[in-house]
């Protein structure tokens, strides 16, 4: 009984370790400055959870500081086997960063439209005539990656990095913003300075349906201003139907938690383009994240995060536009070294219930 127990035992207190650490480094954003170096390295590794990437972004940091690693920041990460299948290994005494992987089960009905028909298989189970099957998230486990730099091996080969001089706007960022702007209903409205909006730099009014951006600014501000206010248009509309329960309406009624999503989504859609985040202004995280009822304000900064890094990927996906790494190095098939003895379906069935708890 005691070797069946004790495994269940460890992996549990890694578990409420690494939840532990992602609790205290998200009660460390206290700031704009925090904020937007979270949001920044999340932008740059957007593959991972935001709940991942902090884990990552804090082990990396200490290991860094012990002299483990080179650099401060990590360049990409993979799991021991994922180098394995790029012709590299991890350098021995090299520890890895604990992050939350999913724990899948295959559950089966004969009735799939109804939920409280389906049953879960044991392992080697086969599934009863007619019925149909599907992976389901039951779970998280810790699990570990290694940064490039504690692996030695075969070369990996490097993504093109966009480079742009001080001012300059990412090619074709502010017509693929624009669209996505336009495809909601919205005009985009250029005006001759900050005075003609008020004394912005963007203005997103739902009544008219219009985005208006002052033209007095270098491409820069103006791409990064565009993005701005297209986080207003896909998160912040007005809406009768949200309870005092959705952080949607937090944000509705809370003029700073509706900033800081539109400022967060324009920074991690700049930094995905190489753009300099230098000049991006969060408002101050701790004031808005402790004024919100009902909710700590790591429950604030973890949705809100979450939020912002599901928005800003949607946006991303629609461009067409030539952007830095997500953090996977280039090369690495991470569907199929994730779920390698899984169909198609399963393997989509299954991202779908990932990305459900962010991971």
């Amino acid at each position: 009984m005691s070797t069946q127990v004790r495994p269940r035992t460890s992996r549990e207190a890694k578990l409420e370790a690494l939840q532990n650490q992602l609790s205290e480094a998200v009660t460390a954003l206290v700031s704009g400055e925090d904020w937007k170096r979270a949001m920044t390295f999340a932008a740059r590794f957007r593959s991972r959870s935001f709940n991942n990437t902090m884990l990552i972004y804090v082990q990396h940091h200490v290991a860094h500081r012990e002299g483990r690693v080179p650099e401060p920041s990590p360049t990409y990460v993979a799991g021991f086997h994922q180098w394995l299948s790029l012709g590299r290994h991890v350098e021995k005494g090299q520890r890895g960063y604990g992050i939350l992987a999913p724990v899948t089960a295959r559950f089966a009905s004969r009735n799939p439209a109804d939920d409280q028909s389906w049953h879960r298989l044991a392992s080697g189970e086969k599934p009863g005539f007619g019925e149909v099957v599907k992976s389901r998230l039951v779970g998280l486990k810790p699990t570990h990656v290694w940064d490039i730099s504690q692996t030695v091996g075969d070369p990996v080969p490097e993504f093109p990095t966009p480079t742009l001089l001080e001012g300059e706007a990412p090619p074709g960022l502010w017509d693929g913003l624009a669209d996505q702007i336009t495809a909601r209903g919205f005009d985009v409205r250029l005006v001759s300075s900050a005075s003609a909006i008020g004394g912005a730099n963007g203005l997103t009014d739902f009544l008219t349906r219009e985005v208006s951006i002052r033209m007095d600014m270098d491409d820069a501000a103006q791409v990064k201003t565009l993005a701005h206010e297209l986080g207003h248009v896909l998160l912040h509309a007005p809406r009768e139907d949200l309870t005092s329960t959705d952080l949607a309406a937090d944000a509705t009624l809370h003029r700073g938690i509706a900033e800081v999503e539109a400022e967060s989504i324009a920074l991690m859609v700049g930094a995905a383009h190489g753009l300099d985040t230098s000049s991006y202004t969060v408002p101050y995280v701790s004031t808005w994240a402790a004024s919100v009822p009902g909710k700590t304000p790591v429950e604030v900064v973890q949705t809100t995060a979450d939020r912002v890094r599901k928005t800003a990927l949607g946006v991303l996906e629609q461009l067409d536009t030539p952007k830095v790494g997500d953090g996977n190095p280039p090369g690495l098939d991470r569907d199929s070294l994730t779920h390698p003895s899984g169909t198609a379906t399963m393997r989509r069935a299954v991202r779908r219930d990932e990305k459900a708890l962010g991971l």
